[in-house]
């Protein structure tokens, strides 16, 4: 005989319970430490996905959500998105006010079915059906249900229970029913530390869990929740199959589905590229001949069709249009790459400011980018291909520092993208200032940055003439009346080096006390904001990118005036980094101010968080160190 612990049975007496229980809808039935400090409760949140075979799937959704304020809106999620391969079996809603009481019945016509198309998209496949509801009163409860069906498995819908800050949840959980026995592999993570429960197999689930506040500097919330991913070992992406137990089953897959048949280019393109490369032996030198011909002729533009929204379109048509998505114009420049014998990888990426990487141990479908990657001697070279100004090279800010899928005819590989680090990420700024009698000043003021720097920096060329006033007035809001007088910029996108030269003025600067002028000879280079301070931090702290900022400003004093004050400089070391500024007397009545902010990325834990606001604090304060002048 099978004996079931008796666990099981409190579980499942526990779920049953809890699924008709009508306090469910009742505000005032919410637990108080819930419901404090949150946008927005969940009282009840199950995800059934049920597995039909490797090429179909049925999800089931219901949702029981209290909302307290306008923010918490976005968390009721009634939507759903659908093509010819996702049709929606069932979707309706019920809305119930503070008490719970019934104040309104939504049914599936009565939800806004609209394109799904983005902003940035030419076109896109596929549909969205959602509730547009405006609340009259807070707090109000919504109850959400679908019904789906899927055809394409290579998307699993895995199981994220906490999708934001400031929600609570009372009760949630996911199971999996796998009636077609078909073989799936998972990863759950940060289980222990959420107190989940186990129910069998593949069915999981959490209660009573506190809403959590946003932390400055916490890590992406994706890897500090719990999370569990699933995949098929064996799935079907619109109609084409797949194997996927590592990363190079699934690369091969990509490589021998998606990618083969799609890189045929025009003779005629062949023979420019060739013309254009004739006599460079460098295979490196080539490359970079081929990606400015490439950057030339063609745009980007958003086209989510297709396989998944995964296959590239053919290369010849992008050849034809001048234009396609990331997908198309990466394979495009592959294709024209191979043209003049220099291999490249079409690379999948997590795209964005936040470092964020595939996940080395779980294949699946992962990323939102493609880029290409150019093998060479030192080191992997990668091209952003949606760029017409982006250096050869050059991923800082968006691609950087992270794991990626090379998509090699052999299988797939897991390699990392460039790492800028302090020494490759320089600001360097150099002023000579002119200060006046009356607290003005005119100052020459030169920026080169480099790196991550230069990925801030870029850009402002393209901006028209008004646009360009503001951005300086707006980076030294500092400076009262400030008046920018003249701006040089110099884009050297050979050596990835920006070059800002402006010509300033303000008529009030310096502070007049009596005889003295009293003035901050930082001028132009100020930490001006501290971390948010924690009673007790939760989180470790994440610092992304390191960087470098040196600062050399030479200040002319006007004449009748003599220096009376100033701080000899400050020296800081930490394990977050390095700070250290000084001030000397030059000769024929100037001052020169030096100064070099160091900041080291890493994860840091919560315990140091304390010390590296601390060392903030000093660069604020030490950054306002003032000269004080006299009259003579």
């Amino acid at each position: 005989m099978l004996r079931i612990p008796l666990t099981f049975f409190a579980i499942f007496t526990c779920f049953i319970c809890f699924s008709q229980s009508e306090d469910v809808y009742n505000s005032l039935t919410i637990p108080l430490e819930l419901k404090t400090k949150t946008d927005a409760v969940v009282r009840y949140d199950k995800k059934t996905v049920e597995v039909l075979d490797y090429d179909k799937i049925l999800v089931r959704k219901k949702r029981i959500v209290t909302v307290f304020n306008k923010k918490g809106n976005r968390h009721t999620n009634t939507g759903q998105g659908y093509d010819n391969n996702t049709s929606i079996k069932k979707i309706e809603a019920r809305i119930y006010d503070a008490l719970g009481e019934e104040i309104k019945k939504v049914k599936e016509r009565d939800f806004t079915d609209a394109s799904a198309v983005s902003n940035i998209s030419i076109y896109e496949d596929n549909r969205v059906k959602y509730l547009n509801y405006i609340p009259r009163e807070y707090p109000y409860t919504i109850e959400y249900t679908s019904e789906v069906l899927h055809k394409n498995t290579a998307f699993f819908p895995g199981w994220f229970p906490v999708d934001d800050y400031y929600v609570g949840i009372e009760h949630a959980e996911y199971e999996i029913i796998n009636s077609a026995g078909v073989e799936l592999k998972s990863k759950k993570q940060n289980f222990e530390d959420y107190q989940i429960k186990k129910v069998s197999d593949h069915h999981y689930v959490i209660e009573d869990f506190k809403g959590m506040k946003y932390e400055s500097y916490a890590p992406e919330l994706r890897t500090l929740v719990p999370t569990y991913r699933v995949a098929m070992r064996k799935f079907n992406m619109i109609g084409v199959d797949g194997i996927n137990n590592d990363w190079n089953d699934f690369g091969k897959w990509m490589y021998d589905r998606l990618l083969t048949g799609t890189d045929d280019i025009p003779q005629t393109t062949i023979d420019e590229v060739k013309q254009l490369t004739s006599g460079v032996d460098d295979k490196i030198e080539r490359a970079k001949l081929v990606y400015k011909y490439m950057q030339d002729k063609t745009r980007y533009i958003s086209i989510q069709v297709g396989i998944g929204g995964w296959k590239p379109m053919l290369a010849s048509d992008v050849d034809k249009l001048g234009y396609a998505d990331c997908k198309g114009l990466t394979n495009y420049t592959k294709a024209l790459l191979e043209a003049v014998e220099v291999p490249s990888y079409y690379t999948v990426v997590y795209g964005g400011r936040n470092v964020r990487s595939i996940d080395s141990e779980f294949s699946a479908i992962e990323g939102n980018h493609v880029i290409l990657c150019v093998p060479s001697e030192d080191q992997n070279i990668f091209l952003e291909c949606t760029s017409q100004t982006s250096p050869f090279g050059f991923t800082a800010g968006f691609t950087d520092d992270r794991d990626v899928l090379l998509v090699k005819p052999e299988g797939g590989e897991i390699v990392h993208t460039k790492i800028y680090g302090a020494d490759d990420s320089v600001q360097e700024t150099t002023a000579n200032i002119i200060l006046d009698e009356t607290g003005g000043f005119n100052a020459d003021v030169d920026i080169i940055t480099t790196g991550y720097q230069y990925q801030i920096h870029e850009g402002i060329e393209n901006e028209t003439a008004r646009d360009q006033q503001l951005h300086y007035k707006d980076y030294w809001d500092n400076i009262n009346d400030l008046n920018i007088d003249d701006i040089k910029i110099a884009n050297d996108k050979e050596q990835v080096i920006y070059n800002e030269s402006i010509k300033l003025s303000s008529t009030n600067y310096a502070s007049k006390s009596g005889d003295r002028l009293i003035f901050q000879p930082n001028m132009f280079n100020k930490v001006t904001q501290i971390p948010t301070r924690y009673s007790e931090r939760k989180f470790e702290f994440k610092i992304d990118r390191s960087f470098k900022d040196v600062d050399n400003f030479v200040i002319a004093i006007p004449e009748g005036f003599k220096l009376e004050a100033m701080s000899e400089g400050k020296e800081l070391k930490t394990n977050f980094g390095t700070y250290k500024f000084k001030l000397e007397s030059l000769g024929d009545n100037k001052i020169k101010y030096t100064r070099t902010y160091i900041l080291n990325k890493g994860n840091y834990p919560k315990e140091d968080y304390k010390a590296f606001r601390n060392f903030r604090k000093q660069i604020v304060k030490n950054d306002k160190t003032k000269v004080v002048l006299i009259k003579v």
